[in-house]
């Protein structure tokens, strides 16, 4: 376990931004503590559940997947941000029930060549899960499921889409998010007594997020300089999107026309 000046340093944060958190650094590292002990049971879920639902690709209507578990000290950097952001949302967050909070300790990628295919994913993994809009967590504590063996989906499916984008998606089937650059589709699963995030994105989107997420977020959001150029990044990967969809379709007409000959 890193002191606490050198996890500031590394996850650039100012002992302001600690404060703000308003938690112990002594709970912190707790929750440390614990988390490391059960990395290896979260990683082997994980392993679990990309072997059973995600392995065979073609069924599960996607191109490629990967998956990870979340690295200790990103935990800790969530939890101060979360605190300071939604402060009464994860006030009872401690080394008990963290767990029940973080929704993303597994984390899946799933990947598209083209944004229509979305929807045979989404079918796919709302039959194989149950999808009672009952189950959906409201209260972190309150309904957090302590049955292990129940798999279900815990939040209503979502998908952020960036502001100009073509309309594919079915808000009957999924609740649509706009933010501006971000491109995203998120499924909340429980499975085997942990939460399972799982995030849809095309192969182009996922480069962009990747480059992102290394340079800007969450550590350089108020660079204007890098976010600048990550928009502009963001822009061209949309645009590889859209004209992937295009020669698709292309691609459909040409055999059609052969078709008729």
């Amino acid at each position: 376990m890193i002191d606490k000046g050198e996890f500031l340093k590394r996850y650039n944060m100012t002992e302001a931004d600690f404060q703000a958190a308003k938690i112990s650094w002594r709970e912190l590292k707790a929750i440390y503590q614990d988390y490391c002990k059960i990395e290896g049971k979260l990683r082997e879920i994980g392993k679990d559940f990309v072997d059973e639902y995600l392995y065979d690709i073609e069924r599960a209507g996607i191109h490629s997947y990967r998956y990870r578990i979340k690295e200790p000290g990103h935990l800790l950097e969530k939890i101060i941000r979360k605190r300071d952001e939604q402060e009464g949302k994860f006030a009872k967050i401690d080394r008990y029930n963290y767990h029940k909070y973080i929704t993303d300790l597994i984390g899946i990628r799933v990947f598209f060549l083209y944004r229509e295919d979305w929807i045979h994913f989404h079918s796919y993994i709302t039959t194989v899960f149950e999808n009672n809009p009952d189950l959906y967590i409201k209260d972190r504590i309150e309904d957090f499921d302590e049955d292990a063996s129940h798999y279900y989906i815990a939040e209503r499916p979502k998908v952020y889409r960036r502001n100009g984008d073509s309309r594919i998606y079915d808000d009957d089937l999924i609740e649509i998010r706009s933010d501006g650059i971000y491109r995203s589709l998120h499924y909340i699963i429980k499975y085997k007594g942990y939460y399972v995030e799982i995030q849809g994105r095309t192969l182009f989107e996922e480069g962009w997020s990747e480059i992102d997420h290394d340079i800007v977020y969450p550590y350089f959001k108020d660079d204007e300089m890098l976010n600048d150029f990550s928009t502009l990044l963001n822009r061209l990967s949309g645009m590889a999107d859209e004209m992937s969809s295009y020669f698709r379709r292309m691609k459909e007409r040409r055999v059609e026309e052969e078709e008729r000959r």
